[in-house]
């Protein structure tokens, strides 16, 4: 289950984020690959924060599929 306090750094500020359980199975650069990238150190992390209700879908659908839960939705931006 995902943590926000096991936030990967390269986040980027925002309501969806990946933490630290990521095992870097490339689905959600896959589903969304205009918001999420690769980290430095293996694994996704956050490039961009969705804005419109469709970008937000795209985000959801990515947290969805993740196997290992290690997308976040905090709901409202920060």
């Amino acid at each position: 289950m995902v943590n926000r306090d096991d936030r990967i750094d390269e986040n980027v500020p925002g309501q969806f984020y990946v933490d630290d359980q990521c095992i870097d199975c490339d689905m959600c650069r896959n589903l969304a690959p205009d918001f999420f990238g690769m980290a430095s150190e293996g694994g996704s992390f956050v490039k961009k924060q969705p804005v419109t209700p469709e970008e937000i879908v795209l985000c959801q659908e990515a947290m969805e599929c993740c196997p290992v839960e290690a997308i976040g939705n905090d709901g409202e931006k920060e």
